[in-house]
């Protein structure tokens, strides 16, 4: 096996590409273990090897095989300062973060019952029309997950309304935080390679996820 080391002095927390892996999928696995586990507490974390076995519960070696492997895959960000979780009541701190994942300046971000937790750029009356419309899509696709995940491998949540040529006109994002299924939905091409989608992501967790 070959062996890895940590480079020192930086704080690591998850890339946007990192914190929607997290959330895409209820699915429990050693990489979302981590993720979820630097989303944690409100700053990021300054990895040493102690520190890195206890968030990720295996061996040195292992774990630092996993960090490695994340790294590879764009899961993993490391700062020579500490990133700071969003502060405030999830009112206050959402509204801004939509906008700047919403593709033509529309988005919200629904819960599983049909209710829409925060929006942006949507009227009141399709908010709600669409936050019901996403407890819908989330629903369907627990219902049909062998078919799509298994049978077809098409490992997605992710649901749209696409236009004649193939563009999405609008799209939904099931988010698993803990026991909670939210759904983000955003109008237009997505802004989703951002680092408000880690603040969303990571917000949510400090208060839904059970570490």
């Amino acid at each position: 096996m070959p062996e890895f080391d940590l480079v020192a002095g930086l704080y690591v927390a998850p890339s946007p590409a990192g914190a929607y892996y997290a959330a895409y999928s209820p699915e429990t696995e050693a990489s979302r273990t981590l993720l979820f586990a630097l989303m944690s507490e409100n700053r990021s974390t300054q990895l040493d090897p102690t520190v890195l076995q206890k968030l990720t519960h295996q061996d040195e070696a292992t774990a630092l095989e996993l960090v490695y492997r994340m790294q590879q895959l764009g899961l993993l960000q490391g700062h020579e300062e500490p990133i700071a979780a969003p502060q405030g009541p999830l009112d206050q701190v959402l509204p801004s973060v939509l906008a700047d994942l919403a593709g033509d300046g529309k988005a919200l971000l629904a819960d599983s019952q049909g209710f829409y937790v925060a929006t942006h750029g949507y009227h009141h009356e399709t908010a709600e029309e669409l936050s019901a419309l996403s407890a819908d899509l989330g629903n369907l696709h627990e219902r049909h997950l062998r078919l799509l995940n298994h049978n077809m491998s098409l490992h997605s949540s992710a649901w749209g309304l696409i236009n004649a040529g193939g563009v999405s006109e609008v799209g939904f994002w099931p988010l698993y935080i803990g026991k909670q299924r939210f759904v983000l939905v955003l109008s237009g091409v997505p802004n989703m390679n951002r680092p408000e989608l880690v603040d969303l992501v990571w917000a949510l967790s400090l208060r839904y996820a059970k570490h």
